[in-house]
C-alpha cells in the first residue's frame, strides 16, 4: 500500500493511493496515519479494503507529511562511503546518530524556510525507515518485523549553525520546515530490495544528488536494530538512514540555497517532492 495525508496543514485527513494513483479516503477506517494506524493488525485491515470502495478525492489536495505526528525522528549522519568522503571524514566504525526536533516536519511540497541569519542551508535526500511495532533490544534479524514501511526525506540542514556554532548537530537540523516527509508511505511489501534504491536531488533542475542505497555504510536492518539498543523505538518514529553524495557542503567551493530556489527529489518506489525555498 501508499498511503498518504491529504488537506490543509494541520487538518490533514488520511487516505492511500489506488492502482491509478488516484487518492481514496480512509477517514472511516483510520483517524490518521500515525503509530496507531501503523500497527500490524491494523495495516492488515488496511490492506484488505478494495480501494474502489473508497471514496474518490478529486482535484489535487495539498499533501501533509506522510507520518502524522511521529513521537522520535531520528537522524543517521555520513552513513553512505561516497558522502562520507566528500567531506573529507572517515567513514564511522558506528552509525552516528543525531535527532532532528518535530517541528521541522512538513508536507513533502511545502515551502522551505532558510532561518534567518543562515548562509549555510544545504539539501540531503534520504530514505526515511517508519516503525509500526515496539522496538527494544531487536536484533539483525527480527529488526525489519518492526518496520511499517518507507518514505522519502529530505534532511535539510544549517551547516553553520550545525558545525560551527558548538554543541551537537541537532540545532543545525531542526528549523521548522527542515523534515519533508513523503509523499506516501510504502508499506514493506513495496520496496522490493532495500540495498538498491536510486535516490536523486536537483536543484533548479540541476542535478545534485546522484546515489543508491547499496553504497550505504549500515543497513536498514542494522540501524533499527541498533538505535533499539539504546532508546525504544516507537510505532511512528522516523529513521533518517543518511544521504549519498551531492549535498553543498560537499561541493568545490561550497554551494548552499537560496530564497526562490526550488529542490526536486526522488526515491525509487517513494515518489517525488518539490519545495521551494523561502526566507524565514
Amino acid at each position: 500500500m501508499r498511503l498518504v495525508r491529504y488537506g490543509a496543514a494541520g487538518a490533514e485527513k488520511p487516505g492511500l493511493l489506488d492502482g491509478e494513483g488516484a487518492i481514496r479516503d480512509l477517514s472511516a477506517h483510520v483517524c490518521d496515519i500515525d503509530g496507531v494506524a501503523l500497527a500490524p493488525s491494523a495495516l492488515a485491515q488496511l490492506a484488505a479494503l478494495d480501494p474502489a470502495s473508497l471514496p474518490k478525492v478529486m482535484g489535487d489536495p495539498r499533501l501533509g507529511s506522510a507520518i502524522a505526528r511521529p513521537g522520535k525522528f531520528i537522524c543517521v549522519g555520513l552513513n553512505y562511503a561516497d558522502h562520507a568522503r566528500e567531506t573529507g571524514k572517515e567513514p564511522p566504525a558506528e552509525p552516528i546518530l543525531f535527532a532532528k526536533a518535530s517541528n521541522a516536519i512538513c508536507g513533502p511540497n511545502d515551502d522551505v524556510e532558510i532561518p534567518r541569519g543562515s548562509e549555510k542551508t544545504d539539501w540531503e535526500v534520504e530514505l526515511g525507515v517508519v516503525i509500526g511495532t515496539r522496538a527494544k533490544y531487536v536484533s539483525e534479524d527480527e529488526a525489519l518485523d518492526y518496520v511499517a514501511g518507507y518514505a522519502l526525506v529530505n534532511d535539510v540542514s544549517e551547516r553553520a549553525f550545525q558545525s560551527e556554532r558548538g554543541g551537537q548537530w541537532t540545532k543545525g537540523k531542526s528549523h521548522d520546515t527542515f523534515g519533508p516527509v513523503g509523499p506516501w508511505l510504502a508499506t514493506r511489501d513495496e520496496i522490493a530490495d532495500l540495498a538498491d534504491i536510486d535516490l536523486w536531488l536537483d536543484v533548479d533542475g540541476e542535478r545534485r544528488q546522484t546515489g543508491n542505497t547499496r553504497t550505504m555504510i549500515f543497513g536498514v536492518a542494522t540501524l533499527v536494530s541498533y538505535i533499539s539498543q539504546f532508546m525504544t523505538l516507537e510505532p511512528g518514529d522516523i529513521i533518517a538512514t543518511g544521504t549519498p553524495p551531492g549535498v553543498g557542503l560537499g561541493m568545490k567551493p561550497p554551494v548552499f540555497l537560496k530564497p526562490g530556489q526550488v529542490m526536486t527529489l526522488g526515491a525509487t518506489g517513494l515518489g517525488e517532492q518539490r519545495q521551494r525555498m523561502v526566507q524565514a
